[in-house]
């Protein structure tokens, strides 16, 4: 496994949203000359609006509407100043009543994105720490990012996990003047809390501890005055809190607003605060509907409106209770969350929505993990009763219809969000499995050993012999990272005639293997004292000692799309006894049907770095090879290679001496070592004995022809059953890694041993490849589809991260 590209995170959400949207599900465009908030026109059709976050409809409300128009006719489309010299005349009375709202000094900013990247930064000091819930918006995470080059450390702890949240506080807490937990009040997918009160008793066992709540879902529909969530559950503001609430949204117009108590910070932040000093200030039209709407949250209406829509909602509530559709998350917060798993199940079951009258929302990467895709649905005033009631028995009707057009069930969707369901089903798919065959083993042993190397053998260190090897070098052995499960499995059609056939490795990763360099050191600092911080097992197709393609699929074959469905109910029943936080197929090059079929399934696909192969004639001879370069390689050669091959001794070492095989094992460390780009576990001594005493196995050493001990490189290679030569690993003393140009060289030996032994092809592995083309290597690139039990991982790596 290698390093993935530095944009590649961009890349997969890219590939992720042009899927859904050329499904017809996101990036819409609503058409209608009018909009009155209870339906939407999508597609040329009316259809009832269950995806609005205005909660209360005050965004249809005339009032609001009114004073937009007035503020427009007398002060134009905008005021072009800068707040810092002078608002607009609106502002004034704008801010006077969301004071009043809140009983505390109030900033509005533009929006609440503008307002984040304005406030934490000055608010937030160098001597601070930042843990931030890692379902906090987006928003908030990249502006508290912004932080680290101040070097503030940035943290992050799974979602509303208060026992973890204290772990980093006792951490931080001798060092860091502040600790800023940092979460949402009400969270945008799930329509799920924060802990509130309990986090208040947290911050009285610990006084460094403030907080910083993103509270717009909240905001309106709850609350005194409607100031939302969190203040209905704090009652009183104190000091360690800086509260967000929005004017956009529910509140019906437009902005954001800070709520701060504690008077020297709130000065410090509105004298200046970075966007909140720059950018331009909210449009008249904006703050006359603010102010509008304000006077109805400071009168008696907003609590009616309140009731209104808690109706709505506890009708929904009721609704759903009936049924045994997966709600993720049962609450009083006008967002709901059903999930169906896999994007596919969501596509479809959006559309079908659609199709039946019904507009709602689809929740996907990177919002919430790919295999927790599901329909986000939000209740507002503007709903009625029977239309909600509509949209609950179209759901009801849908959804197994989704999940049987996408060859699911449910039991797989409640697996995936660890919900309890009330009535199990007891089939993966009725009418996929019919007279396919599997064959799952546990050891290549019990796998005849002609198939499999007819379906796998030419493609690496996997063929019979080599899997025997791994086996037997991956068990037994005293660290547990040494320790891996093998699993071997073949899907046959009903004539006994392979359709699919893969191995399987369950092992423990590393977290950051795939992270930056710079990353990977500030983790290996900690794991000095814990040495198995930020790290997982991994269900893997192959292993990582393995590249190549590990998977046979033969795609002509009728019964294919029956056969990936099996090997994605194998994976699914696989990982939770093994408990694997990430299932990771690997190494594929560019295949359409595979790579459509896999994002389905919820996996994301990420690019690896370029595979290298060579392809030798039978008659092929060194001379000739060579011709075959182009002049400026063939200069590289005679210069950095053909030069100094003269000053070493090279050797074809197949039974190495134990001191031979201990600087082997030396000269292999050092390059592991070396590769923080590549951070994975070391491999257990057993394994070079095992490769010393393998007839497959042999070692290309160099070493200068001054001192002929002095081994400084050596290739470990691989011969497979069909005449593969797999130049697996290297080792290099770093030392004399310039002047003798030992990573070129032992390339170039490896080229020339794999023609003394008439090897058709030399399978040259992963990474390097601008140093492999040079020496004739066909490139071509590779990916690798992961798909993790929540985004936890991935996003606390963000953090540490610059």
């Amino acid at each position: 496994m290698a390093k993935i590209k530095h944009n590649n995170f961009l890349d997969t959400v890219n590939e992720v949203f042009t899927d859904a949207k050329q499904e017809g599900v996101m990036h819409l465009y609503a058409q209608g000359e009018k909009f009155n908030g209870r339906t939407i026109e999508v597609k040329d059709r009316s259809l009832f609006h269950f995806g609005t976050t205005g909660y209360l409809g005050l965004e249809q409300d005339p009032r609001l509407k009114a004073a937009a128009i007035d503020a427009i006719k007398k002060y134009g489309t905008q005021f072009p100043l800068s707040k810092s010299y002078i608002s607009n005349p609106l502002y004034a009375s704008l801010e006077e009543k969301v004071c009043e709202m809140y009983g505390h000094p109030i900033i509005i900013t533009k929006n609440s994105t503008l307002g984040h990247i304005g406030v934490i930064p000055s608010a937030v000091q160098d001597q601070d720490a930042i843990i931030l819930d890692h379902q906090v918006h987006w928003s908030v995470q990249s502006a508290a990012k912004i932080l680290k080059n101040r070097s503030v450390p940035i943290d992050m702890v799974r979602h509303n996990d208060l026992n973890m949240l204290e772990d980093k506080i006792k951490r931080y807490s001798d060092t860091r003047k502040k600790i800023w937990y940092m979460a949402d009040g009400i969270y945008s997918m799930y329509g799920d809390f924060a802990p509130i009160s309990d986090l208040m008793l947290l911050s009285q066992k610990y006084p460094q501890l403030n907080f910083y709540f993103d509270d717009v879902h909240g905001m309106s529909w709850i609350g005194k005055n409607g100031t939302g969530y969190v203040l209905s559950e704090l009652k009183e503001l104190s000091e360690n809190v800086l509260l967000f609430g929005t004017l956009s949204k529910t509140f019906g117009a437009s902005g954001a607003v800070l709520v701060c108590s504690n008077k020297k910070m709130y000065n410090r932040i509105k004298t200046f605060g970075g966007p909140l000093t720059f950018s331009a200030q909210l449009e008249p039209a904006s703050i006359g509907a603010a102010i509008a709407s304000a006077e109805i949250h400071l009168s008696p209406e907003i609590y009616t409106l309140q009731a209104e829509l808690r109706e709505r909602i506890a009708y929904f509530n009721e609704l759903l209770q009936q049924t045994e559709l997966p709600l993720i998350d049962q609450n009083i917060s006008p967002v709901f969350y059903i999930g169906t798993g896999m994007p596919k199940t969501g596509y479809n079951f959006v559309n079908r929505l659609m199709s039946e009258g019904f507009y709602v929302n689809l929740g996907i990467f990177p919002a919430v993990p790919v295999k927790n895709t599901g329909v986000r649905i939000t209740i507002s005033r503007h709903n009625q009763k029977e239309e909600i009631k509509g949209l609950v028995e179209a759901m009801e009707y849908h959804f197994p219809k989704a999940l049987e057009d996408t060859f699911t069930n449910s039991e797989r969707v409640f697996q995936a969000f660890k919900l309890e369901q009330k009535h199990k089903e007891t089939s993966f798919n009725t009418t996929t499995n019919e007279n396919l065959k599997i064959q799952l083993e546990d050891s290549i042993l019990k796998i005849d050993k002609q198939l499999w190397n007819s379906l796998l053998g030419n493609k690496g260190v996997f063929d019979w012999e080599g899997l025997k090897f791994l086996e037997e070098s991956f068990s037994g052995n005293f660290q547990i990272e040494h320790n891996w499960d093998f699993k071997y499995l073949i899907i046959y059609d009903q004539e006994q005639q392979p359709i699919l056939a893969t191995y399987i490795t369950v092992s423990l990763w590393k977290d950051d293997m795939l992270a930056p360099v710079a990353t990977s050191q500030k983790i290996e600092e900690e794991r000095k004292i814990h040495p198995y911080y930020l790290t997982s097992n991994v269900l893997s197709l192959g292993s990582l000692f393995t590249e190549g393609e590990h998977l046979y699929f033969n795609s002509a074959h009728p019964q294919k799309q029956q056969a990936l469905n099996l090997l994605m109910k194998c994976l699914e029943e696989l990982e939770q006894p093994s408990e694997a936080k990430m299932i990771v197929l690997r190494d594929f090059q560019e295949n359409k049907e595979i790579h459509n079929y896999f994002q389905g399934q919820g996996f994301v696909r990420i690019q690896m770095p370029d595979s290298c192969s060579i392809e030798l004639d039978e008659n092929i001879t060194l001379e000739t090879y060579i011709a075959r370069l182009s002049a400026r390689n063939r200069k590289h050669l005679r210069k950095e290679v053909l030069e100094t091959e003269n000053l070493l001794e090279i050797k074809i070492v197949q039974n190495p001496t134990s001191v031979q095989l201990q600087k082997i094992e030396e000269l292999y460390s050092k390059v592991h070592q070396n590769n923080l780009g590549l951070n994975t576990f070391s491999f257990p001594s057993k394994l070079f004995s095992n490769m010393a005493a393998h007839p497959n196995w042999e070692f290309i050493s160099i070493s200068p022809k001054s001192n002929p001990v002095n081994m400084i490189g050596v290739m470990l290679c691989y011969k497979n059953s069909h005449n593969t030569y797999i130049p697996a690993f290297v080792g290099m003393d770093y030392a004399y890694l310039e002047k003798y140009h030992i990573y070129r060289q032992l390339l170039y030996q490896t080229i020339k041993r794999a023609m003394e032994i008439k090897a058709k092809t030399i399978a040259m592995g992963l990474t390097a490849s601008f140093e492999k083309r040079k020496l004739g290597a066909t490139i071509a690139p590779t990916y690798a589809y992961l798909q993790t039990a929540d985004n936890f991982t991935l996003e606390h790596l963000e953090t540490q991260q610059g």
